[in-house]
């Protein structure tokens, strides 16, 4: 089987970005933004108690949502742990007793999902990592001096073991996501590049600990797939000829971790549309919840993806091992295609009719997808006079498909056609 063959049938996941900077409430980047050193940032290591993280309740608003795995931030750049790390002290086993990717892990189990992993390159609290341009003391010159007292070849003995443990300690990982490559030099600062991580090493270790596991790009060395962030390509990625299995990761409001007094949110319509343009496209959609201080997840994201689950719900074959076709879609909206059934997901709703070219010799059956409603049909034909119920105007071969007026109550209303077999 392909290593990606379950990525491209699930197409849907939970990003869950969720540290000791959940505490602190205004971005996970909170430590760099505001040029924290570590004892400023300490307060939000020593009170970390998620005493409502539920990591079945996770899985099962997983599930409930449509997705089909999950991805935990085991550490993210403040280099707080989420599980029993044997090589630093800094875990929320230490401050409040607790494994979570134990508790994560074992959960999405019970659920049938698969089990996802994000893992930082970065981490500012180690002893040998070098400041840079990325670091939240690279105001301070006097670390410069201290650099020439670090060694990243520490550092990468440290990276590496860490994730030895994850990929030795928690039985079959299906994906790993590193974070991140930087290798440029920015105002004055060095970044950091494959090198730093010793990235084909790293990458050789996933393949030996963990052969049927998916390795994001961020590397900075090919891997499995690639990852656009908070942004949706246009097109299919292609790369030198050859297609790219990718996944657009988005937020719902623009942070990863937990930001109280960030209300600048997308709706569930917009999320929605945006999963059917991945998945039109070949890729798949992330989509990130940043739980709270306490662990839980904010009854406003609770609600969206409700919402977004409940679409699912009815249109799950729309996305769920679907992927690209050929068909070029009408300007309303955009296709996917399941087999022999061609999905027009309708970003806007048109009066009476939306009409299909090139569909006419295709075509055998026509319904919302939503309720199974019938849908009634014409194919254009030039030499036929038009009426109110043949329009004019189109190119031959055009399959139009007349609607209700009224637009159907769903986040995105889903045209499912059945194409003849070829």
């Amino acid at each position: 089987m392909m290593r990606q063959e379950w990525f491209d049938e699930a197409r849907f996941g939970m990003f869950v970005h969720f540290g000791a900077y959940s505490g602190a409430a205004r971005h996970e980047w909170v430590q760099n933004y505001e040029r924290l050193t570590a004892e400023e940032y300490r307060p939000y290591v020593d009170h970390f108690d998620p005493d409502l993280f539920d990591a079945r309740a996770l899985a099962r608003r997983a599930k409930a949502t449509g997705m089909g795995y999950v991805v935990l931030t085991t550490k993210h750049h403040d280099g707080f742990c989420l599980w029993d790390s044997a090589l630093t002290e800094v875990t929320s086993v230490a401050v409040c007793g607790r494994d979570l990717v134990r508790e994560y892990v074992d959960a999405l189990r019970e659920e049938g999902l698969r089990v996802g992993l994000y893992h930082s390159l970065i981490d500012w609290s180690h002893p040998d990592f070098t400041v840079d341009w990325n670091h939240p003391r690279r105001g301070d010159e006097i670390e410069r001096e201290r650099n020439a007292g670090r060694d990243m070849a520490r550092y990468r003995e440290y990276l590496h073991g860490q994730v030895r443990e994850l990929l030795t300690g928690y039985g079959e990982i299906d994906y790993l996501f590193f974070d991140f490559t930087y290798p440029e030099h920015r105002d004055g600062w060095d970044g950091k590049g494959p090198g730093d991580w010793a990235a084909e090493e790293l990458l050789a270790l996933c393949r030996e600990l963990q052969p049927g596991m998916l390795v994001n790009d961020r590397l900075g060395i090919p891997a499995d797939f690639v990852t656009p962030e908070q942004y949706q390509p246009t097109s299919p990625i292609v790369k030198d000829g050859v297609p790219q299995v990718w996944e657009a990761c988005q937020t719902i409001n623009g942070s990863w971790g937990y930001h109280r007094d960030n209300h600048d949110r997308k709706s569930a319509e917009m999320l929605v549309r945006m999963l059917a343009d991945s998945v039109s496209m070949d890729g798949n959609m992330l989509l990130n919840v940043g739980p709270d201080g306490r662990g839980a997840i904010a009854p406003r994201d609770e609600a969206v993806l409700a919402e977004i689950g409940e679409w699912m719900r009815l249109h799950r074959d729309a996305v769920v091992g679907a992927g690209h076709t050929a068909h070029v879609p009408p300007r309303e909206g955009v296709y996917t295609r399941r087999g022999d059934r061609l999905y027009l997901h309708l970003f806007s709703w048109p009066l009476g009719f939306v009409h299909l070219p090139g569909l006419g010799g295709e075509a055998t059956y026509a319904r919302l997808l939503h309720d199974g409603s019938w849908l009634r049909t014409s194919v254009t034909d030039p030499g036929q006079q038009a009426d109110y119920l043949t329009p004019a105007g189109e190119a031959e071969g055009t399959l139009t498909v007349h609607l209700p007026v009224q637009r159907p109550d769903v986040l995105v209303p889903v045209i499912e056609i059945t194409l003849a077999s070829s």
